[in-house]
């Protein structure tokens, strides 16, 4: 092939040898001369390789406690030097600069460093100067010369070289190009991140990991997530987790983070269809499928309390899709076992990314993730009537539900447990008869319950339907200018209002 490359020269700078002496014995085996500095001359000499520090090239020693190194044009003109160049040519014969044909080189633990809580003069030390630019340059020069800039491209490279006896094509030249600016662009990301702080000046995410998924939101549309799964959840068994599985797993630690009592949920679509906390966790998904066991069919299973080897046999007589929790016994994992294809989930680490971010417009949106969380001494009551004992953490209860449900929605709760939501609805009414026809349909006794709201009531007609039903309490963010007339109703019709002066849209 034409494109087709020989490595002649190498210059190999590394902070992690790891993987790296294969490379070096077979570029050795095949007379490629090896250029190099600190630690990783060190290493290649220890392997009893002849390589030539970058130092004797230059003519100028490691210098600013090893800040400068590689940055001069003996260096960079042997990695940037045209080939098919006569200008280039002339010039790097004039200053005895040696073509250099591959680059291997990796980064400063930046990203590391910064996890590991360290000072910010032992932060900006990690800030890589050296091995950014030699990246940079090798790809931009892609055309006669080999990039590799990370641990992961060594076995693709050693295969490389063994196939193509120290030869390169142009298309694998591209490939590893392409992955190096990758490298160097989350990188800098990861700088930004850290100087940037709190600023909202500029957005920038990097993912280094994507992982393709089965298909999009349909099959006819492609899928893939970026980000660390791994880092959330040990799969322990099950087959691949989908664009769809991904949203609702997400949902549903959302929501079971709202709760601190054990408690069981069932999402289906984002939503919850049931739920309810208990002191046993069995109890708590008994109760969370009876609020509509319908809809659990097909559903996630997720819950903030170890499951046992009788809840599991309860979850096993329906299809569902995952269970997530944070641990399970060995009995309970053996009764999942008869269901190969379905996904267990052992959540690791609690808590999300405190920004949240979506497309929009070919943009993109930013906000703070909701963490509002209300207590029952936050509760404003609003009418002559005070809620009932047993009806406050039922409210707080409802309140948290409808937090993590699509707006517009209603949430009717008695006991802590979910007895209907309507949610996504355009109009509140609308979300309020769903609920009410919901729970009329798995024969809930709607006398005592409470209602909660997303948002304010324009009007008092969902008050007045709700009353009907036979809610007696009512919680809601305040705000309309027509409060008065859904309070006054609760007042004439023995009904209890609490004002949480946050409103909870999710759409």
């Amino acid at each position: 092939m034409s494109d087709l490359k020989n490595i002649k020269s190498a210059l190999i700078s590394v902070y992690y040898k790891d993987g790296l002496e294969q490379i070096v014995k077979e570029l050795h085996q095949s007379g490629v001369v090896l250029l190099s500095t600190g630690g990783t001359k060190q290493f290649i000499e220890s392997l009893g390789i002849p390589v030539t520090a970058v130092e004797e090239l230059t003519g100028y020693p490691s210098i600013l406690g090893g800040r400068v190194k590689t940055l001069h044009p003996k260096v960079f003109g042997g990695i940037l030097t045209r080939r098919d160049n006569t200008g280039d040519k002339s010039q790097i014969a004039e200053y005895a600069i040696p073509e250099i044909d591959l680059v291997i080189v990796d980064l400063y633990p930046f990203e590391a460093t910064v996890k590991s809580g360290a000072t910010d003069g032992e932060i900006i030390e990690k800030i890589d100067i050296g091995g950014i630019s030699l990246i940079r340059a090798a790809a931009k020069n892609h055309k006669d010369v080999m990039i590799v800039s990370n641990q992961g491209q060594y076995p693709r490279l050693l295969e490389i070289l063994k196939e193509g006896g120290c030869a390169s094509s142009l298309e694998q030249r591209r490939v590893f190009a392409m992955e190096a600016f990758a490298t160097s662009s989350h990188y800098d990301t990861m700088i930004f991140s850290y100087f940037s702080g709190d600023s909202d000046r500029f957005f920038r995410k990097s993912f280094d990991s994507a992982k393709p998924l089965r298909y999009g939101e349909n099959p006819h549309q492609k899928g893939l997530f970026y980000g660390d799964f791994d880092a959330i959840f040990d799969q322990i068994q099950g087959k691949e987790i989908s664009y769809n599985n991904l949203l609702d797993i997400d949902a549903a630690i959302n929501l079971i983070d709202e709760f601190d009592e054990t408690t069981f949920a069932i999402l289906k679509h984002n939503n919850a269809c049931g739920c309810a906390s208990r002191s046993d966790v069995k109890e708590a998904f008994l109760a969370a499928l009876a609020g509509d066991p319908v809809s659990a069919f097909g559903g996630i299973f997720v819950t903030n309390a170890e499951v046992e080897a009788d809840t599991a046999v309860e979850a096993a007589k329906i299809f569902f899709e995952v269970i997530i929790a944070p641990s399970y016994t060995k009995e309970a994992l053996e009764v999942f076992k008869a269901k190969k294809n379905l996904i267990v989930l052992t959540r690791k680490t609690k808590g999300l990314q405190d920004i949240q971010y979506r497309t929009v417009l070919n943009g993109v949106i930013l906000q703070d993730r909701d963490v509002k969380k209300e207590t029952s001494g936050e509760l404003l009551t609003v009418t002559l009537s005070s809620p009932k004992n047993d009806e406050i953490p039922d409210l707080l209860f409802a309140n948290r539900l409808v937090k993590q449900s699509k707006s517009n929605t209603i949430v009717l709760a008695k006991g802590k447990q979910l007895l209907a939501s309507g949610v996504g609805q355009t109009s509140r009414v609308d979300a309020l008869r769903q609920a009410i026809e919901k729970a009329n349909a798995f024969h809930f006794d709607l006398r005592g319950a409470v209602m909660a709201s997303d948002a304010f009531f324009p009007f008092p007609d969902c008050v007045e339907i709700a009353h009907q039903a036979g809610i007696t309490a009512v919680i809601q963010p305040g705000g309309s200018i027509r409060d008065k007339e859904s309070v006054e109703y609760c007042n004439n019709h023995q009904m209890s209002m609490v004002i949480t002066g946050f409103r909870h849209f999710k759409h």
